[in-house]
């Protein structure tokens, strides 16, 4: 079976936290109600605990998020997972903590190729082992150094340049995509400086300044836009030529797009 995922007249589905809309994210349930509904790719967000193990959670704390509180970098995976990931939601749904391994064993085992967006939240307490731990379980599963970024299941993803530089550097062949909310950033120099193979503009940035769609693919790069969960959102995308579009509703921006194929990275 190909590992690439390419069909270049619409852009590619991205779970935003899997799908976050119908069940609490960054759950196992999400991620595979995503799948199921035909998602061709997921997203997550991971952060070290005090034991140095990658967890999918989006914010510096649990509160949000789970039955606890506390900060993610002072827990260790086994206080975190006494607490519930999943009722806080309206679905109601009780679900433990998600390691990045269990979400990558997932998206790895599914009958078809899915490719795997991994969000590295910075600034944090453990800096730059974050992407030291992330590529050494990367490199686990035998992901971190693909033949080709075509061929890559996993993308590195962060709003730190930083983030992106250190893994460019370590796993020259892994995609990465540098997010931001300003043409300065993703327009300019920043993403030429750390090697990103993409930009990530929020919607609200792509619709303010549309053309880092062409000015991005004229350096040879794609464009990762989030979070798309409006029609005339989708439209301004299509549009525009964005090559991945992260979501909060899977299903609903599949069926907006017809067709069982997805968008090359």
């Amino acid at each position: 079976m190909s590992l690439t995922i390419a069909r270049p007249d619409r852009p590619g589905v991205v779970a935003h936290r899997g799908a976050s809309a119908e069940l609490a994210e960054h759950t196992l349930a999400a991620y595979e109600l995503a799948l199921d509904q035909g998602a061709d790719a997921v997203e997550c967000d991971v952060r070290l605990t005090r034991d140095h193990q990658l967890v999918c959670i989006h914010d510096r704390t649990v509160d949000r998020t789970s039955s606890g509180t506390g900060v993610v970098s002072e827990m260790s995976l086994a206080e975190l997972s006494e607490l519930d990931f999943g009722s806080w939601h309206p679905s109601g749904t009780s679900s433990p903590v998600l390691t990045l391994r269990e979400l990558l064993t997932l998206v790895l085992d599914w009958e078809r190729p899915i490719r795997l967006f991994i969000e590295t939240k910075h600034p944090v307490r453990y800096g730059a082992l974050v992407e030291q731990f992330l590529l050494a379980e990367l490199a686990r599963f035998g992901i971190a150094s693909p033949r080709s970024a075509d061929l890559s299941r996993a993308v590195v993803i962060s709003f730190s340049a930083a983030s992106v530089w250190r893994v460019r550097r370590n796993a020259p062949l892994l995609p990465t995509v540098l997010l931001g909310e300003t043409s300065r950033v993703l327009g300019g120099s920043a993403a030429t400086a750390v090697g990103a193979t993409g930009i990530g503009p929020s919607i609200a940035s792509l619709r303010e300044h549309p053309d880092l769609v062409d000015r991005a693919a004229a350096s040879g790069r794609v464009t990762y836009c989030w979070t798309v969960n409006e029609h005339e959102q989708l439209d301004l995308c299509l549009e525009t030529g964005v090559g991945w579009v992260a979501t909060d509703y899977p299903m609903r921006v599949r069926a907006w797009l017809g067709g069982p194929d997805a968008a090359s990275v």
